[in-house]
C-alpha cells in the first residue's frame, strides 16, 4: 500500500448506467448491504419464534443492547412520545456500530470512513427529523429559530445564525463519523507500514516488535471509538428529535 488513504479507495465491482444515474455495485455498496444483512441475519436467529424461554448468553447480551439504547431514547427525550422513536435510533446506533467493526477486520472496507454514507445517514435523519417537527407543530415550528424573550431588534440576526446552526447540524454529524473512523484506520495503515518496513529489514527486526504493540494498543483504542461513534450519533439524533419535540 502505497498510501493509508488507498483503504478509502472506492473500487467499481460492475457498472451499470442508467440514463444519466449511475448505479454501478460497489466495494461500499457491498459492506453496506453485508452490513444491513449481517445484522438481519444475527438478530432474527436470535430471537426467532420470538427468543428463547430461556435466553442464551448472546440473546441476553442482544437484550442488554436494546434497553441500553432505549433508555437512553427516555432519558433524552423524556416524554410520552420517547417509545414511538426508540427504533429508529436502536438501527442508526446498530448499523453505525456494525460498519465500525466490520471496519476493523483486516482487508475489510470501513463504510462509515467514506463521506456519501456518513453524509446519507446524517441528512436523511435530520430531513426526518425536520419533518417531525413540521408535521407536529406545523407553522409554529418556525419559532424554533428566533429564541424566546429575544429582542424584537435583533429578530433578524437571531433567526439567520438560528438558520445556520440548524442547517450545520447533519454536516457536522456526518464529519464527526467520517473523520473519527478515517483518522483511526490511517494510524493503523501507517503503524502498520512501518512496522512491516522495519519487519523486512534485517538490522531492525527485533525494534519491529515495538510499532506492532503500537498497533495493538491503537487497536484496543479504535473498538472503543466504534462503540464510542456510534454512541456520539446516537445521543445528538435524540437531542434533535428532542428539539423538533418540544421546540428548545
Amino acid at each position: 500500500m502505497n498510501s493509508p488513504l488507498e483503504q478509502f479507495s472506492v473500487i467499481s465491482l460492475y457498472s451499470l448506467q442508467i440514463g444519466y444515474i449511475d448505479v454501478s455495485i460497489t466495494n461500499s455498496a457491498i459492506y453496506c448491504l453485508l452490513t444491513v444483512g449481517c445484522i438481519g441475519i444475527i438478530w432474527s436467529t436470535l430471537f426467532l419464534d420470538g427468543g428463547l424461554v430461556i435466553p442464551s448468553r448472546y440473546q441476553v447480551v442482544s437484550e442488554m443492547l436494546y434497553e441500553f439504547v432505549s433508555g437512553l431514547v427516555l432519558e433524552q427525550l423524556g416524554s410520552h412520545e420517547a417509545r414511538k422513536y426508540v427504533g429508529i435510533v436502536f438501527t442508526t446506533w446498530l448499523f453505525i456500530l456494525a460498519a465500525n467493526l466490520i471496519g476493523l477486520i483486516p482487508f475489510s472496507f470501513a463504510t462509515t470512513a467514506q463521506l456519501v454514507v456518513a453524509f446519507g445517514l446524517s441528512f436523511s435523519l435530520f430531513i426526518g427529523v425536520t419533518l417531525i417537527g413540521v408535521f407536529k407543530h406545523g407553522l409554529s415550528f418556525l419559532s424554533f429559530f428566533l429564541p424566546g424573550g429575544a429582542p424584537i431588534g435583533l429578530a433578524p440576526l437571531l433567526v439567520v445564525i438560528e438558520l445556520i446552526s440548524y442547517i450545520f447540524r447533519p454536516i457536522s454529524l456526518g464529519v464527526r463519523l467520517f473523520a473519527n473512523i478515517t483518522a483511526g484506520h490511517s494510524l493503523l495503515a501507517i503503524i502498520a507500514n512501518f512496522a512491516w518496513a522495519m519487519a523486512t529489514n534485517g538490522l531492525y527486526v527485533i525494534l519491529s516488535i515495538i510499532p506492532i504493540v503500537v498497533i495493538v494498543a491503537i487497536y484496543g483504542l479504535e473498538l472503543a471509538v466504534a462503540f464510542l461513534q456510534a454512541y456520539v450519533f446516537a445521543v445528538l439524533l435524540c437531542i434533535y428529535l428532542k428539539d423538533a419535540i418540544e421546540l428548545h
